[in-house]
Order: structure tokens, then C-alpha cells, then sequence
């Protein structure tokens, strides 16, 4: 049986300490997807819609590295609008240092790109993911997605992506970051995305936070399917800040193929 690591205190770790927690595995063969969520105690994955709300210093501490260590931030359309998605910006030295240590990174510092998951393309390109400036954003859709939304999309500086005929395949979307070089996934949600993820065994692990704060409400839990699909999970690590919250790391135990 699993033994459950110790809670550690998060004031008692360096930077580095966390890079070598939170790092991908060395190597990788085929996309590794890490899935991140904040919750509340009772189970709220935002406040009023927006996952802001829940978020804490140690929270977002995480955040940013996950992101410093990732290829590429895959995300569901209904979460790129709600939190008003932009392009990845990143720490460019700590990017290219991560790199050097074989911990992800990049090798000129280049921020990760936004991959997002709509299947019938029903984005803004006026929206801050195609005018912020940062990496081309991907938009990961279908064939059978209207063409005139697909140019405007495209005119707008996006990456158009094909994963299916009339719904996004998770077997095409990894495929797909596969062909572009971009094995370290983070996906940042939203609930659906991560629903179809597990349902397809595609989650490699989940770094959960837990804000200390009851919500109540009709929020939403973190991941939604139509179907249970029961996934056992490896705790790698237990990190407790001094203001209550819980930051933990679980890994599915697999062989990579």
C-alpha cells in the first residue's frame, strides 16, 4: 500500500526545493499531462465562475511554475473565456535555466503556448489570447467546426488544429502536442476537459490545491463526466502554507509508453 507522504512546511523549502517537486519526468516519450485545480474545502472550483477567487499566495507561487515548466497550457474554451485567457508569461532566465537542469523550460526562455479545446471554434479573435502578445496560441478543434470562424481565427495570428470530424479526440490532442514538440502538457481546466481526460486514462498526475475557505453554492467539481472512471493515484507530495492552505501532487501510477 501507498504510504502517505508527511506534510511539509512550505516556508521550509527553497525555489529549487519546489523545481525538483514539481518537475516533469526526465524523459518522455509521448505527452505527459498534468492537471491543476484549486478548490475549496468543500469541494468549489471558483467563486461566482472564476477560479481567482480561491486563489492564495502559496497557490500561485505554484501556478507560475507550472507554468515556467511546461511546453505547452492546454485549456477547455468555457475556462479560456471565463478567466479571460492571454498568452503565458513566464520568467525567460528561470526558462532557460529549468532547461539547462533537464527540468522542462525552454532553451531561449520562450514562454509556453496556449493550447485551447473547442470543438466548434467559438473564440474571440479579438480576445486577449490572440492580442496579448506571447507565444501563437493553438486551437484545437474539428473538421466539422465552421470555416469562416477557423479563418477568422487563423487571421487572427491562432494555430488551427483539426482532433476530430464533430468533437475533439484526446488521442488526436496528444497527438497533436506530440508533433509540435510539446511533451510537457499542463492542462488548467476547465471540469469537462479534465472529465474527458480521465475518461480517456489520459491524466499522468493532478496538483491540487486546497484555499482554506468554504464556498457553499452550485459550483462545480473539479472534474465532470458522463461516466465514473475510477483512477488510482500515488500522493508524491504534501505541502502545508502557514494561512491553512494544502498543496499536493499525485501521480497515476503507469508505465510510460
Amino acid at each position: 500500500m501507498q504510504r502517505m507522504p508527511i506534510a511539509t512546511q512550505l516556508t521550509d523549502l527553497t525555489h529549487d526545493d519546489l523545481v525538483r517537486l514539481y518537475a516533469y519526468p526526465a524523459t518522455l516519450t509521448a505527452p505527459w499531462i498534468r492537471v491543476n485545480f484549486v478548490t475549496s474545502i468543500d469541494g468549489a472550483v471558483s467563486i461566482d465562475g472564476r477560479s481567482g477567487g480561491l486563489g492564495t499566495p502559496a497557490d500561485k507561487t505554484v501556478f507560475r511554475l507550472l507554468r515556467d515548466l511546461a511546453d505547452v497550457v492546454l485549456v477547455g474554451a468555457g475556462t479560456a473565456r471565463a478567466e479571460n485567457y492571454g498568452a503565458a508569461h513566464t520568467d525567460q532566465r528561470l526558462r532557460t535555466r529549468l532547461y539547462h537542469h533537464g527540468f522542462g523550460g525552454d532553451p531561449d526562455g520562450a514562454a509556453p503556448r496556449i493550447a485551447v479545446v473547442t470543438a466548434s471554434a467559438a473564440l474571440d479573435p479579438t480576445s486577449r489570447l490572440f492580442t496579448d502578445t506571447g507565444a501563437r496560441p493553438i486551437v484545437i478543434t474539428t473538421a466539422d467546426a465552421p470555416a469562416e470562424r477557423k479563418r477568422l481565427l487563423t487571421d487572427a495570428g491562432g494555430e488551427i488544429v483539426e482532433a476530430g470530424e464533430s468533437s475533439c479526440t484526446v488521442t488526436a490532442i496528444r497527438d497533436a502536442l506530440a508533433a509540435r514538440g510539446l511533451p510537457r502538457v499542463l492542462c488548467e481546466g476547465g471540469p469537462a476537459l479534465f472529465g474527458e481526460l480521465l475518461t480517456a486514462h489520459a491524466v499522468d498526475e493532478l496538483c491540487l490545491t486546497t484555499s482554506p475557505l468554504l464556498v457553499g453554492g452550485t459550483e462545480r467539481r473539479i472534474a465532470v463526466s458522463p461516466n465514473a472512471t475510477a483512477t488510482p493515484m500515488n500522493c508524491r507530495h504534501l505541502l502545508v502554507d502557514s494561512d491553512g492552505t494544502v498543496l499536493t501532487r499525485w501521480e497515476r501510477a503507469h508505465t510510460q509508453s
